[in-house]
């Protein structure tokens, strides 16, 4: 009997030995996943294996110029950064038909939500013109409750080969812009997209007073006073903008009772400059709350 119970043991012993051995494997998922930037505003357009193939041919050779054009920036490239105040470094400029490709115009019509319209085009003058009418009229569904606005944004930076990237405005602490507008207050959306689909509604704000009439005027605001909101939301604890990793800028105009009509924003260049007289890192104060503890 004793022998017996010993064999058994040794032999538990060596079953554990090869099980520690063997090499554990799980199931392998082969579904392909992509983040879907609109969320419930998503479309699918169904397409044929083959329709993929001469459609991605067909971008192939534009793709491959783009790339030689990264390569060539980047064996040219200077390293050297020299910060000359009030010289504006321009990023986007809407003197030719072709900038204004760039950027994609909103409107809650667009959705179903409401009745506004929107258009962004070159103006006689020739600069960049968002314009349109705002109706905070609802629509007759019972669903919505609040309508009336709209919304330019810049398409999102990418690489060649449909890599995308974000721009590093870690260099420059002021956002310049020369415009001329209706009188209306619009919003400028800086916006900083980070990996977790939770941040992906995270947007910088700051309000833009138009003076109205014929003039322009050049308005220059720090990144410090860009605030935190999310889903149109403000929020509690606020963080400083991240300049190095913006994935697009926009504008939005909003309408309500009294408010609604046409409305007219002129652009003529979004740029970036480095001012050393702005030394503050963030404007607005921080709250700290303690773990576990939910604010209503």
């Amino acid at each position: 009997m004793l022998i017996q119970l010993c064999r058994k043991v040794l032999t538990d012993q060596v079953n554990n030995v090869r099980a520690l051995r063997t090499i554990h494997t799980t199931v392998v998922n082969k579904t392909f996943w992509e983040k879907e930037k609109k969320s419930g505003y998503a479309q699918k357009y169904p397409l044929t294996s083959k329709k993929m193939i001469l459609d991605g041919l067909k971008e192939f050779k534009s793709e491959l110029n783009l790339w030689k054009e990264e390569m060539k920036e980047k064996f040219e490239s200077d390293p050297i950064l020299v910060f000359r105040p009030g010289e504006i470094d321009v990023i986007w400029k809407f003197s030719e038909e072709q900038d204004l490709d760039k950027w994609v115009v909103t409107s809650d019509k667009d959705h179903n939500q409401g009745l506004s319209v929107a258009s962004f085009e070159r103006s006689p003058a020739g600069f960049g013109l968002f314009s349109g009418n705002l109706s905070s009229e609802l629509p007759i569904d019972g669903r919505i409750k609040k309508a009336g606005y709209c919304n330019i944004k810049s398409m999102r930076q990418r690489k060649s080969f449909k890599r995308e990237t974000s721009f590093d405005w870690s260099t420059y602490n002021t956002l310049v812009m020369r415009v001329r507008g209706d009188g209306r207050p619009y919003l400028i959306n800086l916006s900083c997209e980070a990996y977790h689909d939770m941040t992906w509604n995270d947007i910088y704000h700051y309000i833009l007073y138009t003076r109205g009439g014929p003039h322009w005027q050049v308005t220059k605001i720090p990144f410090s006073k860009f605030f935190y909101a999310s889903k149109g939301r403000v929020q509690d604890k606020q963080v400083a903008f991240p300049v190095d990793r913006v994935t697009s800028v926009g504008f939005s105009v909003s309408g309500r009772a009294g408010y609604d009509g046409n409305f007219s924003l002129e652009v003529d260049y979004i740029g970036l400059e480095f001012d050393p007289h702005e030394t503050e890192d963030f404007a607005y104060e921080t709250y700290k709350v303690d773990k576990y503890i939910v604010q209503t």
